[in-house]
Parts: C-alpha cells; structure tokens; sequence
C-alpha cells in the first residue's frame, strides 16, 4: 500500500513530473507551489515523507525544514530536499536543518523515487527487528517502540533518523562504528551522501541531547563510539 507523500515545488511541471513518478510508484501525492500553504497541507494531511524544494517565493525550504523540527507533531517527518544547488555547503545546511536525504537538481524521476521509497522502508522498518524495548546509557534511555529519547528524565525531541542514528550506536555501545558502517545502516548508503553527513549528524544530535552527549564518543580517524555509562 502506498504512502501519503507531499511535493513542495513552485515550478508547475517539475512538481507535476515527481507527483506522476511517485503516483506510477502507487503512492497518494499532494503538491503545494509554496512553504506556507505546505505548512499548512502537513498540518492538515499528515503525510507520510515530503519532497522539499529549497527555493520558494515565500518561505525558504530550509525554513520550511527547521520549523518542522521544531513541532514535536512533526520532528520525525521524512524530509527529501531538493535544489539546484550541488555545493558541499549547501548539502551540509540541508542537513543541519534536519532532511533526511538532499537530491540536486537535475535528477532523474526514477532516482528520486528510489530515494523516497528507501527513507519510507527505513522508516517503517527500522523498529520492528527484535531487540531490546529499551536501551539505558547512563542518564540516556532510549524507549524503542515508543520512538522517545529522555536524559535524565527530560524528553528529547529527535528527528528519525537522528533516533535511528542514536538507536544503531547505542544498540552497539562499547564499539567503534565507522563512518561508512554508519551510512551503510542509517542512510542506506545514499551514491551522494558523504562521511562529512555522518560528522553533521552527530554534532546536532549532541547538541539536541546536552548533558547526554557524554555518552558519545568521536573516535580520531575512525568513527563514534556509544559509551555505556
């Protein structure tokens, strides 16, 4: 069964050819042509992932991003980022924001579905393996099934995939996890995410956990390790 996918894109034919792709892809897409009126879709649709143009004539995508992040109705929405923009700084700002993945324009339709479908088995899937309901660092608790993260007993309100970034490296605490480990379980080793992705995640993902990030540890040259207390 399909998911409830939104576009955001103010160019007509290009928002018209990624809702065919993914409606041929057996999904329900909605299209907005501005941030404010796809503010306002999510709020009222609840979609399952949205495709985010950076450049709108009202608000920006980035600011679109950092204000779902900021609900926590909204913090672990999937979010594909579109721009014209390929430069490393750029990617890295998108991601700085929250997005789950960032596709440069031009794109192949097939590539970009592909993608979407990727974050939304990620998504679906990345709880429901058997394991542990819980896993306790210290003052950390991660409560899997319920996707909530608490340090000493205040919740934190994480993106998901910060949670599953947080999720694979304290379900390995005491091991080293390379960066290339890291995209290969996390990201899915999307062809144009970099190590450097890696490295961003983490730096938000301690500063979102405070006194929590402790129980994070940067390994020189090698990767991140979750400290088990």
């Amino acid at each position: 069964m399909g998911s409830r996918i939104l576009v955001v894109e103010d160019e007509p034919d290009l928002a018209e050819l990624v809702a065919v792709n993914l409606r041929g892809a057996g999904h329900e897409v909605t299209v907005s042509h501005d941030g404010s009126t796809a503010l306002a879709e999510i709020q009222r649709s609840q979609p399952d992932l949205v495709v985010l143009d950076v450049m709108l004539p009202d608000i920006s995508g980035t600011e679109v991003c950092r204000r779902l992040r900021r609900s926590p109705q909204t913090v672990r929405l999937p979010v594909i980022m579109l721009t014209a923009r390929s430069d490393e700084v750029d990617r890295v700002v998108g991601f700085e924001v929250g997005a789950d993945d960032y596709v440069p324009k031009p794109f192949s339709p097939r590539e970009l579905v592909l993608r979407v479908e990727a974050i939304l088995r990620r998504t679906s899937a990345a709880f429901e393996s058997e394991g542990p309901q819980a896993i306790a660092l210290g003052d950390l608790v991660i409560d899997v099934p319920a996707h909530r993260v608490e340090v000493d007993g205040q919740e934190v309100l994480l993106t998901a995939l910060e949670f599953r970034l947080l999720h694979d490296l304290a379900s390995r605490a005491g091991r080293v996890q390379s960066r290339d480990a890291l995209l290969e379980r996390v990201w899915g080793y999307s062809p144009n995410v970099e190590t450097r992705t890696v490295d961003t995640h983490v730096k938000r993902l301690r500063e979102k956990l405070g006194a929590g990030a402790k129980h994070i540890e940067t390994v020189r040259g090698v990767g991140y390790r979750a400290l088990k207390s």
